[in-house]
């Protein structure tokens, strides 16, 4: 009976500080990052590079020179493009990934994937009631 609990605060410091360790673990690559136009919506991905400006693939958008670089399909410059991240990471908030049934952490492909395979199985099933007969 000794040991007086913790106090509200101290645990409150504990789990924001193991939650930032959690958050800095994670280290991504920025030179994986790809880059969306603003104006078109043209993505310039580095893996793929730009054939028609001789744009190797694996080349980085932030090694490209700012003064001869402009996007392929509109001609703006390179200060109109944002950074949109990795090409598979999960989309969404970061916050927000833990949450639900595990489906938050999957990438935009794989909920495709989920979303008509699942509708392809229930046609098929639908289908299916026709041999009850």
């Amino acid at each position: 009976m000794d040991q007086d609990p913790q106090p509200t605060e101290q645990v409150i410091e504990q789990l924001t500080e193991e939650d930032s360790a959690d958050s800095e673990q994670v280290i991504e690559n920025p030179d994986t990052h790809r880059f969306e136009c603003r104006s078109c919506g043209f993505v310039y991905d580095p893996s793929e590079g730009i054939r028609k400006y001789n744009i190797t693939p694996e080349t980085p958008f932030l090694s490209l020179d700012p003064s001869k670089f402009r996007c392929p399909v509109c001609r703006s410059p390179m200060p109109a493009f944002r950074d949109i991240g990795p090409r598979n990471k999960p989309s969404g908030f970061e916050e927000n990934l833990k949450f639900g049934l595990g489906v938050n952490v999957l990438t935009p492909g794989q909920k495709n994937v989920l979303i008509f395979g699942g509708f392809a199985l229930a046609v098929a099933f639908f289908l299916s009631l026709y041999s009850l007969r």
